[in-house]
């Protein structure tokens, strides 16, 4: 069963790890790789990659993105948006802080964040979610 507007931007605001599809180029199938994003429902969802990454490349070229979330217990359920990028700037420190505090507990987000200066430089891309596809599998589905 689909899931409402409410609930599926409630569902893509927690912080699920992301799989990320974007067009790798002809004659190849999507790049699909996991990601941290963060969202905010009603707002623009964004995500951290390296300045001269693999990524980058195919989501300039492309100029929109796929991006799938989804947890298995206690139901199967999950949340697809898919959009037009809306920019690509240089990450902010605040923003690093931010995505880190999303995904790991907080007495790791300082280590996280000091180890994560060999990264090199890294940029955010926000989308505007335009296609939404969702569903929950289970309860009184069946």
């Amino acid at each position: 069963m689909p899931l409402n507007p409410a609930e599926r931007q409630e569902f893509l605001a927690q912080p699920h790890i992301g799989a990320l599809s974007v067009d790798a180029g002809p004659g190849r199938g999507p790049l699909t790789v996991p990601i941290w994003y963060q969202y905010r429902p009603g707002g623009e969802l964004w995500l951290v990659t390296g300045a001269e990454s693999q990524k980058i490349r195919a989501l300039r070229a492309a100029g929109r993105f796929t991006l799938m979330v989804q947890r298995v217990e206690p139901t199967v359920r999950y949340v697809s948006v898919e959009g037009p990028i809306l920019r690509i700037s240089e990450m902010t420190d605040e923003e690093h802080r931010e995505v880190a505090a999303r995904y790991l507990p907080a007495d790791q987000v300082d280590g996280y964040l000091r180890a994560a200066e060999a990264f090199g430089a890294m940029v955010t891309v926000h989308m505007r979610p335009e296609h939404w596809l969702s569903a929950d599998l289970g309860g009184d589905n069946y």
